[in-house]
This record gives C-alpha cells, sequence and structure tokens, in this order.
C-alpha cells in the first residue's frame, strides 16, 4: 500500500497529474475539497484502515507539514512516495489565472514558491520524483534523490 504527496505551488499541475496517473487507483484527499483538517484526518484515517492507495494532493511545502503524512503512513504499513513539481513561477501563476474556477491570488501562489522545502529521502520517502511541466502540458517525471 502507498500514500503518495505531491509537493508544489498552486497552479504547478499536482491536481491534473493526479488525474492522469492515479485517478483510478487512488483516493484523493485535497484540502481544497474537504475544507478542514478534521475532514482530511479522517478519510486518510479511513483509507490507511481499508488499505487503500491515497494521494495527499495539497501543496506540501514545509517538510514539517509532510513529517506528519508520513508518520501516520509508517504507523500503518504504507510506503510514502513524493512527487515534487519543479515548477516555474510566472506558468504556475499563468496556469492559475487561465482556470475558470478556483484561480488562486498571486499573493498566496508567491507566499508557496517562498516557503516551499524540496522533500528529501532524509524525510522517510520510499521513493522521491521529480515533475516537470514540459510542451503541450506533458509531465515529465524523473527519479530525485
Amino acid at each position: 500500500m502507498e500514500m503518495i504527496l505531491l509537493v508544489g505551488i498552486q497552479g504547478s499541475g499536482k491536481t491534473t497529474f493526479f488525474r492522469e496517473r492515479f485517478f483510478d487507483t487512488h483516493v484523493r484527499v485535497s484540502l481544497d475539497m474537504l475544507r478542514t483538517r478534521e475532514r482530511e484526518r479522517i478519510l486518510i484515517a479511513a483509507c490507511l484502515m481499508a488499505q487503500q492507495p491515497l494521494v495527499i494532493d495539497n501543496t506540501n511545502t514545509l517538510a514539517s507539514e509532510r513529517a506528519g503524512y508520513i508518520e501516520m503512513a509508517r504507523n500503518a504499513g504504507f510506503r510514502t512516495v513524493a512527487y515534487f513539481f519543479q515548477s516555474d513561477l510566472r506558468a504556475a501563476i499563468a496556469r492559475s489565472n487561465s482556470r475558470k474556477e478556483r484561480k488562486i491570488p498571486v499573493p498566496a501562489i508567491l507566499r508557496s514558491y517562498k516557503r516551499l522545502d524540496a522533500p528529501s529521502k532524509e524525510e522517510g520517502f520510499s521513493e522521491l520524483y521529480m515533475v516537470t511541466v514540459e510542451k503541450e502540458n506533458r509531465f515529465l517525471v524523473k527519479s530525485y534523490s
């Protein structure tokens, strides 16, 4: 069983990546959808108890934020995989502004960008990948250490 953490600023492609790669196999856990940490905790606990693979689709910008998820996964016998979205700030803002709904204010994207800690194996991840958005919005995924 696995818990996947998507790490990156708003507009970096995390949710689109989830839809393309994990929609049919993993439950998506997102604060944008759930709105509260309590709802998030309940859904994560249910997935772990049911041995259901899941994806945490939040910005997860700080190692301290990711540590709680990693600990929950480890305690449930899940491996943890991080996908780090290396995004150009201007491109992320442009993608956010092109959305029909849920546009993210530029100051919020800038705050996330400034506080973004790149994930590392030392945090306890089983695997770590870097994702970039290439031409025609195609994702390029590379192993990352």
